[in-house]
């Protein structure tokens, strides 16, 4: 990771390009991560890629601060391959408007990592080619990563299999 000066260096440029988009820096155990305005996810992670070098997206991760406010916070992973380094971005959004700009046009890789975010915790991403549950079934309700998501107790449906249940009575 960049070392603390680095990090400083790195969001004293970003603020430069970007005035309002860095919120914070944090350097902990080697590791450099840059809290950013949700509205600037995606030029952020651009200028990032085209000016800094962290061409690779490595992952993308949903998170739950409850009981914190904003709540809801989504993480990327980006490496240089150049650097043999990693760098984290963070966002945080609101669950009442848990919306944040997709990256999937950019980076391809995306795709199916921001869908499980939606899935699992219910952030939505505008411009996401193919929004839509990638783990639990379509009609499913809630977002069972959420901390508050109820814990046990719910009924286990299965489709399509009724008849090979031992259970299973009409």
């Amino acid at each position: 990771m960049p070392d603390a000066t680095g990090l400083e260096l790195l969001a004293g440029g970003l603020r430069d390009k970007l005035p309002d988009a860095v919120l914070g820096t944090l350097h902990f155990r080697g590791k450099g991560t840059l809290l950013i305005d949700p509205r600037h996810i995606r030029a952020t992670l651009q200028h990032l890629r085209e000016q800094e070098g962290w061409t690779f997206l490595a992952s993308v991760h949903g998170v739950d601060y409850y009981p914190e406010e904003p709540r809801l916070g989504v993480h990327y992973e980006l490496l240089s391959m150049a650097r043999q380094d990693r760098l984290t971005v963070k966002i945080r959004v609101h669950t009442e408007a848990p919306t944040v700009e997709s990256v999937t046009p950019d980076w391809p890789t995306a795709d199916h990592q921001e869908r499980e975010v939606y899935d699992m915790f219910g952030v939505v991403f505008e411009g996401h080619p193919d929004l839509r549950r990638i783990l639990m079934p379509e009609d499913y309700q809630g977002h069972p990563q959420r901390r508050d998501f109820p814990i046990g107790g719910e009924p286990v449906l299965f489709t399509h299999d009724e008849s090979s249940n031992p259970g299973w009575t009409r």
